[in-house]
């Protein structure tokens, strides 16, 4: 995958990228009395935003989001989980993305592989932000 330059104006320097990459796991998805039945194979990514400075600066685990701790989450939601779509699925785990306080954003896209002939795959991606809850928030009071 190429990076992309980017310009001064768009650097936040404490700002770290975390990508949870083709997840493979398997997991009851769909409506139809097979998909019901059986599991199915699901592919996640996951892009995930936080502030690293402290990270960086002690260079310790306790200061860093661990993406293990969250992988771990997200297998076991998965796998022991019944899903009728795709969409709650990704909400599903997006949410247990954004758990964790020092998430400023995450991106989840999961995509169910041959879910239409002729077709490698149909994915769902579904994005939230800190900020998206502070808003939601104080608009609900």
């Amino acid at each position: 995958m190429p990076m992309h330059a980017l310009h001064d104006e768009h650097l936040d320097h404490d700002l770290a990228t975390i990508r949870i990459k083709n997840l493979r796991l398997r997991t009851y998805i769909g409506i139809n009395d097979d998909e019901i039945q059986n599991r199915q194979d699901v592919v996640i990514n996951v892009v995930i935003r936080y502030r690293a400075a402290r990270a960086v600066q002690f260079n310790h685990i306790s200061e860093a989001l661990n993406y293990r701790t969250i992988t771990k989450q997200l297998i076991a939601h998965v796998e022991d989980g019944r899903f009728a779509l795709l969409e709650r699925m990704t909400r599903e785990v997006l949410d247990i993305v954004m758990q964790h306080e020092q998430v400023l954003t995450a991106q989840v896209e999961i995509d169910k592989p041959h879910a239409l002939r002729f077709s490698d795959s149909v994915s769902i991606t579904l994005s939230d932000s800190r900020e998206d809850h502070i808003q939601t928030a104080s608009v609900g009071r």
